[in-house]
């Protein structure tokens, strides 16, 4: 789950704190350790963090499977329990690309090939100094760097860009850029393709081969790229009643691996596998137990279908429940309403506060969280938003009533240090007997009314002191901010800006990439005023903006 803060949580009394403590049955100490048994074996290092597409998912999976097998589920993805979807892993020119200075071959680790460039064969001899048509340019990156010393709003990979901009406008034929060890390839870097071709050449090697900037250097390269996909898959049981309505219960089962995808909070050290115990075994863990509560209940209802999903690719963006609403394998019509569970292992027991995001999705909810036995375990807030960080969102994007369940952030949130050592079992359990309640209160009789809701960002922006007031789509392949939602009374709802349209420069910074677009707000503060550009279908605009 990506981090928020929770806007304005209106707090209900459908609590008391002061029962006191209740002695667990032996069968629900069955579902405690089973529970703990689950996430012991999610958060092992032997699934080294859980990476959407990777090996150690491929082993979640298989046991998510496993275990939707003995509870008795019909496979419901479209490889037995899976759902395949694919993630684009950037591009790689490693196999693709050489660079010869005056004959020598360049070795793969002294040099890389700008992302965005196009693929090209350049054959030239150039003078350093000269900045001649018809030839490549050089652009010294610590002479460009010290230029701007002071300047807070330099960034420079948008300079890159623009420098490159102006070199083909001139008539270069390539731009080789050098002398800054700490710029790296990053083969995810989204944004339109340069005019020419771009190469770095490290350091080490520039310090052998550019010593004299007035004698020319034969310099022949290739640009090409290789494009990396890998494969994410969702895990999908089904409990087939025969009903005209079913009900989605979700949590995402991905995690961080070791951070290659960025999103780790660990900021020093040599990568460290990040187990995500409560982010989210925790939710998988009651997901499954669930399942099989639902399962044996002999008198359940059969006037609804269930579906149980386990996400992946949810730390990527949402990537798994966005591909499975734009895939679904039950008609998106028949869903009921759909219930997440997101970090729900963290339970404190002193304050036992749980948050559950969605309220205002529908209105049966606050029938539906009427008295319910198990709430006097649990201090709940709600929450009226039906978007937030994590899965939920992408069936509220379908109309379609939602709840999302929460017991808070912690310390060792994506960190190396969630580990399954600190889960809180029991509280889990607590949270997991109160949703199997809620469901089976909630009427099955007939489809639930839906609501539109506020906005609630699934962004990072608590890191930022300004924030534009939208949504990314973090699945986004284009270039630019895709943008899903836009808070009303935010910047970017005052200058215009609304759902689909695709944000493409912050003031001098262009924004290829949300990544890029999260460094451009960190360059702003409260009360500072710039330009947000932005394009809507083919038509570009632009607007002023106040933070």
């Amino acid at each position: 789950m990506k981090l928020f803060v929770p806007a304005l949580l209106a707090i209900t009394a459908f609590t008391s704190l002061s029962a006191s403590a209740q002695k667990l049955k032996k069968a629900d100490k069955l579902v405690v350790d089973a529970i703990q048994s689950h996430v012991n074996y999610l958060a092992d290092d032997k699934l080294q963090g859980r990476r959407a597409g990777t090996s150690g998912e491929q082993l979640a999976s298989d046991y998510i499977s496993k275990q939707f097998t003995a509870i008795g589920l019909l496979p419901k993805g479209e490889k037995g329990f899976l759902q395949p979807f694919p993630i684009a892993d950037g591009k790689e020119y490693k196999e693709t690309s050489f660079l010869f200075l005056n004959g020598h071959e360049i070795p793969k680790d002294q040099f890389f090939v700008h992302p965005l460039s196009p693929e090209k064969t350049v054959e030239e001899m150039p003078s350093i100094a000269l900045k001649e048509a018809g030839m490549p340019w050089f652009l010294d990156l610590a002479e460009e760097k010290q230029a701007n010393t002071g300047n807070p709003h330099f960034d420079l990979a948008s300079a890159i860009v623009d420098k490159t901009k102006t070199a083909a406008a001139k008539g270069a034929t390539a731009l080789i850029i050098y002398n800054d060890d700490d710029y790296a390839y990053n083969g995810k870097q989204k944004g339109e393709t340069l005019p020419i071709p771009v190469i770095y050449v490290a350091k080490k090697t520039a310090d052998t081969y550019f010593t004299d900037e007035t004698v020319p250097v034969e310099v022949k390269f290739k640009a090409a790229f290789q494009e990396k996909q890998r494969t994410g898959n969702n895990v999908i049981g089904y409990i087939d009643n025969q009903a005209p309505l079913t009900i989605v219960i979700g949590a995402h089962y991905d995690h961080l691996g070791y951070g290659e995808d960025g999103g780790s909070l660990m900021r020093t050290g040599t990568p460290q596998i990040h187990n995500g115990a409560d982010d989210n075994a925790s939710g998988t863990a009651a997901l499954i137990e669930l399942a099989r509560l639902i399962k044996a209940k002999r008198d359940r209802s059969k006037a609804v279908n269930y579906l149980f999903i386990a996400f992946s690719g949810e730390e990527l963006g949402l990537f798994g429940s966005k591909y499975f609403v734009e895939h679904p394998t039950v008609p998106l019509a028949s869903i009921d309403y759909m219930i997440n569970m997101d970090m729900v292992g963290r339970l404190n027991p002193d304050t036992k506060g749980i948050s559950i995001g969605g309220y205002g999705t529908s209105p049966a909810w606050e029938t539906s969280m009427k008295d319910l036995p198990a709430a006097k375990f649990l201090a709940v807030k709600v929450d009226s938003s039906g978007t937030g960080p994590s899965d939920h969102t992408s069936f509220y994007r379908k109309d379609i009533p939602v709840l999302f369940f929460f017991t808070g952030t912690h310390a060792d949130y994506h960190k190396p240090s969630d580990d399954a050592d600190k889960l809180n079992a029991e509280g889990e359990y607590r949270v997991v007997q109160y949703i199997y309640q809620l469901i089976q209160q909630t009427p099955k009789t007939s489809k639930l009314a839906f609501l539109k809701t506020r906005e609630q960002s699934t962004g990072t922006s608590t890191r930022f002191s300004v924030t534009l007031g939208i949504m990314p789509d973090y699945a986004y392949g284009g270039s630019g901010v895709h943008v899903e939602g836009v808070t009303e009374g935010r910047p970017a709802a005052k200058a215009g800006i609304v759902a689909g349209d695709v944000i493409t420069q912050l003031g001098d910074i262009a924004t290829p990439s949300v990544e890029e677009y999260m460094k451009a707000l960190g360059k702003f503060k409260k009360g500072d005023k710039t330009t947000v550009k932005y394009k809507r279908g083919d038509t570009e605009h632009e607007a002023s903006v106040e933070f």
